[in-house]
C-alpha cells in the first residue's frame, strides 16, 4: 500500500473515531435531558454540542473533498510523490486530530463535572438522612 493510500485510510479512521465519540456523547446527552444539571455541567454539555456541530461540518467538508480525491485518483495524480502530502492536507487530517483532542478534553471535563455533581448529590442525601435521623 503506498503512502497516499495510507494517509487517506488514516484520515478516515480518525473520522470514524470522531463519529464514535459523538455517538457516545449523544447517549449521555439523552440522560442529561432527563435530569437537572449544574451550571458548570450545562456549560460543558453546551461546549460539547458546539464541538459536535463543528465535527459534522468538518465531516461534510471531508465527504465533499473525498469526491475531489476520487477525481484525482482517476486522473492518476495520486501516484505522484507529493500526492500523499496533498491528500493529507486535502482531507484535513490535522483538523480531525484537533477536533478529537478538543472532544477528548471536553469529555474529560464532563466526567469530572459529573463526578463532582454526583458527590454533591450524595453528600446532600447523607445530610438529609442525618437531619431525619436526628429529628426522630
Amino acid at each position: 500500500m503506498n503512502q497516499a493510500v495510507k494517509d487517506v485510510s488514516a484520515s478516515y479512521d480518525a473520522l470514524m473515531d470522531l463519529f464514535e465519540s459523538i455517538e457516545s456523547f449523544l447517549a449521555r446527552l439523552d440522560i442529561y435531558t432527563k435530569i437537572p444539571l449544574t451550571a458548570a455541567m450545562t456549560d460543558i454539555v453546551v461546549k460539547i454540542i458546539v464541538e459536535v456541530l463543528n465535527t459534522l461540518a468538518l465531516a461534510t467538508k471531508q465527504v465533499k473533498q473525498g469526491r475531489l480525491r476520487e477525481s484525482l485518483a482517476v486522473h492518476g495524480l495520486l501516484h505522484s510523490r507529493s500526492a500523499g502530502k496533498f491528500v493529507k492536507k486535502l482531507l484535513g487530517e490535522n483538523e480531525i486530530e484537533a477536533v478529537l483532542q478538543r472532544l477528548d478534553r471536553l469529555t474529560l471535563d464532563e466526567a469530572r463535572a459529573t463526578g463532582a455533581q454526583t458527590l454533591e448529590v450524595v453528600y446532600g442525601l447523607v445530610q438529609h438522612r442525618r437531619v431525619i435521623m436526628d429529628g426522630q
